[in-house]
């Protein structure tokens, strides 16, 4: 919990210095700021979404990305050295409020009946397949899209947290605790993995705050979709 409050507290004072001194010609923290809001604004939201609605949502995007980002990267900073999504119910609740925000947009696109009939009927579908596509679309669209937003969030920073534990811990106990020739090798070689899987984790923590933000923007483009 003091991690998320940390992470607002950073996002909010580094985005503050980012605009303070906008200028035509930006500076080097003004252009990084840039970089973030232009790559979820274009090729996400606007990509996405459509240039009709995209604006509307891109405020809840970009705090998404620089949010799950922010959290994603404690994994690997000193002393804290703990992503805070490899606690499930931060996923989960991070989803439920993703979940909120497209069926929240659907309703207010199509009406609630329309938007349950454009969750759950595909596009050209009659006849009694209907009996079996219906209540599949609305497991899929509805009940299971949180939860596999979520896991795959925190799975993936769950794994990398316990391997980092595993190469660091291990290569400790094989050369201190048991030291001989064998265990010291392995000792050794279990901490070049733990480097290596260290920069392999900068890489997933930045894909899983990506793909979180993507997926949340596809299920709003589809929401709000004339056709299914």
């Amino acid at each position: 919990m003091l991690q998320l409050a940390l992470s607002v507290v950073l996002i909010a004072g580094v985005t503050y210095l980012m605009a303070r001194r906008a200028a035509i010609v930006p500076g080097r923290l003004q252009y990084a700021g840039e970089i973030a809001y232009g790559g979820v604004r274009n090729s996400i939201a606007r990509e996405i979404i459509g240039a009709e609605h995209y604006l509307k949502f891109v405020p809840y995007l970009f705090a998404l990305f620089m949010f799950v980002a922010v959290n994603n990267y404690f994994g690997i900073v000193p002393l804290i050295q703990l992503p805070t999504f490899s606690r499930s119910g931060y996923a989960y609740g991070l989803a439920i409020l993703t979940w909120l925000l497209y069926n929240g947009a659907g309703i207010w696109k199509h009406g609630l009946i329309g938007y349950l009939k454009h969750t759950c009927i595909p596009a050209g579908v009659k006849g009694p397949v209907l009996l079996l596509i219906v209540p599949l679309e609305f497991l899929s669209n509805i009940l299971v899209r949180p939860v596999t937003l979520a896991l795959r969030l925190f799975a993936n920073m769950f794994a990398g947290h316990l391997l980092l534990v595993l190469f660091a811990v291990g290569g400790e106990y094989l050369i201190i605790e048991s030291p001989s020739l064998v265990n010291v090798f392995g000792g050794v070689l279990a901490w070049v993995m733990f480097f290596a899987v260290s920069v392999l984790e900068l890489l997933v923590m930045f894909l899983q705050a990506y793909v979180f933000t993507l997926l949340t923007a596809m299920y709003v483009g589809g929401a709000l979709a004339d056709e299914h």
